[in-house]
Parts: C-alpha cells; sequence; structure tokens
C-alpha cells in the first residue's frame, strides 16, 4: 500500500490512462464511494481539494445513530436503514465505533412512558443488529450514573444504547482501505474544470496539484460529485447558472472538561427550547456538548460558531448541570455544515429539511450524490456506484462492503488508551519509538499524544500540514485549542525532517494553525 505522495501520484502521469471513476470529495460520502467503487475492481481515483474530512466530516457530534428524532418526525424507513447501518459499521470498525449508553432525564411523571415506549420501538427496529435494550431507571441509580446532573423535580431517566465514534479517524482508516483495494486517492487536489466528449457527456475532469500547481488532465467514464456542501461548485462547472441543490445548515459543538459530568454514559435532552436535541456526550475524556441547527446561505472549509449558537448550548447545559459551563470553561469549539436538500419553497428551518440522501444524474452523466449523515455513508456509496454502473455502461460487479474489515479493525481495544483509536496499527506506531527514541516523548505536557503519532501521520496518513496532524490524525485541535496552538511548533519540526521542508516551511505552518486555531477559542 503506497501512502507517500510521490507514489500516489505516479498513476496521474500516464495521460493515456483511462479511470472508470473518478470521485470529487474526500469526506465521509466521497471515501465510501470511492471504497465501493474499488473493492468492485473498478479502476478509482478520489479527489479531494483539502485534507480528507477536513470539513463536515470531522465536525459531527462524533455519533453513529439511527437518529431518534427523525423517528418521532415519522421517518420510520430512515431510521431503520440508519440502524442497520449502524450494526454494519460496529463490526467493519470495532476499533472506533462503541456501544455507549444515552440517558433521558425525566422531569414530567408521562416522560418515563413516552421515552420508553418511543425507544422501544427504535430497538425493534435495530432487529437483530440490536446495541441493548431500552429501560427505565430511578432517580438515585441517574444521579449514580451521571453525577453533576441536576437533581431538582427528577423522577428517574430512560436509557438506551447508540453509537459512538472518531469521525476523522474513521475517514482516514476508509482512505487507506481504498488504498488497499487499489484505488488512488489524493488530498491537496482540486478539481477545477470537467471535459465532455462529442456528445455533451462528461469524460474527465481538470485538476491541479495544490502543493506544486500542475495542473493534470485526466480521463474517465464516470465523474461523482460527493463534495457535501460544495457540491454546487461542482455543478456550476457542468451546468453554470444552474439552481442550488443544497442548503448548509450549521451544527455547533463546545468540548468541555470531564468533571461536568464525570460519566461514562451520555446525556440526550430531547427537546430544548427550539425544538432541538441536544447531546452532552463523553469523547477522548472530555465532554462534547452540541448540536445546533442554523440555516445559513454561505458555505465554507473553516465555518464560524455564531455567538447565538454558543449562548444556546451554554444556556441550555445550565439547565441541566449542577455546575453551568460558562464561556471561560470552553476548550474548543467547532462548526459544521451539513449539506441538506435544499427546499422547493422558503422554508427556512433546516430541520425540517430531509437528512435522506439524494443521487442525481445530470444530462452530462455526472452523478451527485449529496444529503445523508455519517452513519448511513455506505448505503450511499452502494447506491451512488450502482447507478455509476448503469450511468458509464461499466462490467457490473456486486457490492462487497457489508462485510469489508476497515483499515486498522481491531476487537479487543483498551477503550481507556488514547492509541486504541489505531487498532491493529497500535504496535506499528509504538515501533517507531525504537528507532528514534525521542520519539516516544509527549507532544504536549498535559496530553499523552506521542511524537511517534506525528512521524506515523505523515508517513502512512498521507498528513501534509501540521493542522492536518492536529486537528485530523490526532484530535487535539477539537478538544483543546489552546494546547493544540502550544504543540504546532513540535509537530512542525517533525513534519519537516519527514517531508524534508526547511525552516521557512515550518514558520509558515506554525503561523498558518495558529491563525486557524484562534477560530476554535472563545
Amino acid at each position: 500500500m503506497i501512502t507517500d505522495r510521490p507514489g500516489l501520484l505516479k498513476p496521474l502521469t500516464d495521460t493515456e490512462k483511462e479511470w472508470d471513476i473518478i470521485v470529487v470529495g474526500g469526506g465521509a460520502t466521497g471515501l465510501g464511494t470511492a471504497l465501493d467503487a474499488a473493492s468492485r475492481g473498478y479502476q478509482t481515483l478520489l479527489l479531494e481539494q483539502a485534507d480528507f474530512a477536513k470539513a463536515t466530516s470531522s465536525r459531527s457530534t462524533k455519533l453513529v445513530h439511527g437518529g431518534v428524532r427523525y423517528l418521532a418526525q415519522g421517518n420510520i424507513s430512515l431510521v431503520q436503514e440508519a440502524l442497520y447501518e449502524r450494526g454494519l459499521l460496529l463490526n467493519n470498525a470495532p476499533h472506533l465505533v462503541k456501544n455507549v449508553s444515552f440517558i433521558i432525564p425525566n422531569y414530567q411523571w408521562w416522560e418515563r412512558i413516552f421515552y420508553t415506549v418511543g425507544l422501544g420501538i427504535y430497538d425493534l427496529l435495530a432487529g437483530k443488529l440490536s446495541f441493548g435494550r431500552t429501560k427505565h431507571i430511578s432517580p438515585n441509580e441517574l444521579l449514580n450514573r451521571l453525577p453533576g446532573i441536576n437533581p431538582k423535580g427528577l423522577s428517574g431517566g430512560v436509557v438506551y444504547h447508540d453509537g459512538q465514534f472518531d469521525d476523522s479517524r474513521l475517514a482516514v482508516n476508509l482512505a487507506k482501505t481504498c488504498l488497499e483495494q487499489g484505488a488512488t486517492v489524493l488530498n491537496y487536489f482540486r478539481v477545477t474544470g470537467l471535459s465532455k466528449n462529442g456528445q455533451g457527456k462528461i469524460a474527465g475532469v481538470a485538476a491541479t496539484d495544490m502543493e506544486t500547481g500542475t495542473a493534470y488532465h485526466l480521463k474517465t467514464k464516470v465523474v461523482i460529485n460527493a463534495t457535501g456542501v460544495f457540491v454546487d461548485d461542482l455543478l456550476q462547472m457542468d451546468k453554470p447558472g444552474k439552481k442550488p441543490l443544497v442548503r448548509s445548515s450549521q451544527g455547533v459543538h463546545l468540548v468541555i472538561d470531564r468533571a461536568f459530568m464525570p460519566a461514562r454514559d451520555a446525556l440526550m435532552i430531547p427537546k430544548t427550547e427550539d425544538g432541538r436535541v441536544l447531546f452532552i456526550v463523553p469523547w477522548h475524556d472530555k465532554l462534547v456538548v452540541g448540536t445546533t441547527d442554523t440555516p445559513l446561505n454561505e458555505h465554507s472549509l473553516e465555518p464560524i460558531a455564531l455567538e447565538g449558537e454558543i449562548d444556546f448550548i451554554l444556556n441550555t447545559a445550565a439547565k441541566y448541570l449542577t455546575k453551568a459551563p460558562v464561556r471561560k470553561d470552553v476548550l474548543s469549539v467547532f462548526a459544521g455544515l451539513r449539506p441538506l436538500a435544499a427546499p422547493q419553497d422558503d422554508s427556512s428551518k433546516t430541520k425540517e429539511i430531509s437528512r435522506s440522501h439524494k443521487l442525481i444524474v445530470s444530462q452530462s452523466g455526472l452523478i451527485t450524490i449529496t444529503g445523508g449523515k455519517w452513519t448511513t455513508y455506505r448505503r450511499m456509496a452502494e447506491d451512488t456506484i450502482d447507478k455509476a454502473i448503469q450511468t458509464g455502461s461499466l462490467n457490473p460487479q456486486p457490492c462487497t462492503t457489508k462485510n469489508l474489515p476497515i483499515h486498522g479493525s481491531r476487537r479487543q481495544m483498551d477503550w481507556e488508551e488514547h492509541l486504541y483509536v489505531y487498532g491493529s496499527d497500535r504496535e506499528k506506531v509504538l515501533a517507531l519509538i525504537s528507532e528514534n527514541p525521542e520519539w516516544g516523548k509527549k507532544l504536549h505536557s498535559r496530553y499523552d499524544y506521542l511524537q511517534a503519532e506525528v512521524v506515523w501521520a505523515v508517513r502512512h496518513e498521507m498528513a501534509r500540514t501540521v493542522e492536518d496532524v492536529l486537528a485530523r490524525r490526532v484530535r487535539l485541535l477539537f478538544l483543546d485549542a489552546r494546547a493544540a496552538m502550544e504543540a504546532g511548533p513540535p509537530v512542525a519540526a517533525l513534519m519537516a525532517v519527514e517531508l524534508q521542508k526547511d525552516a521557512q516551511w515550518q514558520n509558515e505552518q506554525v503561523a498558518a494553525f495558529s491563525s486557524l486555531a484562534k477560530a476554535y477559542l472563545l
């Protein structure tokens, strides 16, 4: 498996080569689609303009779930599909996905019946892939399981089970699984145009290596637009003036210290003041609190949390925790954009806009996949490649991803050790320390991340920048933005040696990362 950039670029230098499928976009949907294509034996290339999972796919609530609120909306088929996919993901990536108990506190007498019955249906829909049965617990048991929760008026709670994961780690592992299946995947490679044949059908893409500025013209039978909130940019290249297909909805999360709720269980608040769901979930020894659902009219790679969203999360959390978190307690704040199918009227309530995925084939043959969520990425990919076989007249091959282990897959994990995210690669990461004992030292005094992890990220996980390492290979930026800024210089120094870069590159990297990280601080 080649993970060095010169090796990955080599197939692109063959100007006569025609790919079966080129996937544009390296988030959950694009990576899943490339994996499905490659595992069926198609010549597959994936191009991502930034880093894998740079945008939406690294900024989730870290849940692999059926969607309790979609059940409340009556969208049974979407919930059933997601619960099935949740079970497959636990089987295929057991080193990154785990079963977590969620507790809904009851402060009204009727909530016990309402949520026990509703979540009982949730369990039934999961069938054989259920994560565990819903049950009611007493106020005392709830307070023991969720220390820090507000006891006033508490009449008990309902416990249900769902999944949790590390989103960008899964993306990196999917990229590596694509490589193992024979695909070529490249980050920092922007598609700048589409080429068409005499019949007006798409026959290739123009793309630029963002690191060198080298332009490429690549031939293909099928182009798949899996660019999330950016899908309309590619659709405009295909047909200028086309009406937008997606609407961005922003979701914000705050990260606070585990001391506010030192529990293994997660808290789920099913109905907030404006009808949204709020979670307080233990993740990597911190608590992730969110999310919001704010309609936006623009999209960017680095969306910024709005003051109103931050206040909403803090105010809602304060009602349920005995010690209310305030702004100075927030270690990191991150915002992500959901690509929702754009409404056909003036509706601005994004939580009512569909979360199901949509597949669209343009007159030119461009395939666009949009909507959906992390949990259903595999099913979205299967549907997309089935459509690509028809559109590109490819030799039909069956989907194989239902039971395909994702790179790193390992069943026995020590969830208390931060290296669990590497799964079967854990020992290889630690083996680097015998090459250089210095790499056994910590990146930051308060965190267990090792220098060896930086070297591993560059050599084996296609990390190209300090941000790639601190945001998406190790998750320090999302857990503690200030500590991440302090770790920037040592990370840049380690990367410079591996990538053969000079002092100027190091300084530029540290400056760029510090500037970006400031937006994660309140």
